[in-house]
């Protein structure tokens, strides 16, 4: 299986949006993620090259999941925050878990960055296992520290190090 990153772009939103429909029920309620063109929009302004960056998942020639690294902080901290999904039917085939340890390496060789971090739903066993796949290590639990659908979810906070910064 060839698993490689890609920017996302323009040009993917109908792509990209069928699919985050066709994943609805695979991603509520951990992440909420664009199924409409405007809310595409509004997802890939965000993507500045400097306080993030937006990839898909490909396998092959299949979009299988996107993986973001957002919030992206510099001196003194030097991090940024990982976010993931997978779409069906790629959900559970070790794609994504690639796709992540491509942007972590990505997070620490082109973008210099000492620390990612990831925030988990305790619940989300899928994506805690991904997390340990990839080499990230629970660091604390925060309550109530995001709001999806109205209502605000604890998390996880997992992160992984650079070993050459």
């Amino acid at each position: 299986m060839s698993v490689r990153l890609r920017p996302v772009e323009a040009g993917d939103r109908d792509d990209f949006v069928a699919l985050a429909k066709a994943s609805a029920r695979l991603h509520h309620p951990w992440v909420r993620v664009p199924t409409t063109p405007e809310a595409f929009g509004d997802y890939l302004a965000r993507f500045d090259g400097v306080a993030a960056v937006g990839f898909l998942v490909c396998s092959g020639d299949d979009i299988a999941g996107f993986v973001t690294i957002s919030r992206i902080e510099r001196a003194p901290y030097e991090k940024g925050v990982l976010g993931y999904g997978a779409f069906v039917p790629h959900e559970g085939r070790g794609v994504m878990a690639e796709g992540v340890a491509l942007a972590v390496r990505y997070g620490f060789d082109r973008l210099g960055l000492h620390r990612l971090e990831a925030d988990i739903q305790p619940g989300n066993a899928a994506s805690l296992r991904l997390a340990r796949r990839v080499g990230l290590r629970r660091e604390g639990f925060s309550p109530a520290l995001i709001r999806i659908d109205g209502v605000w979810r604890d998390h996880e906070r997992w992160a992984i190090i650079n070993p050459r910064v």
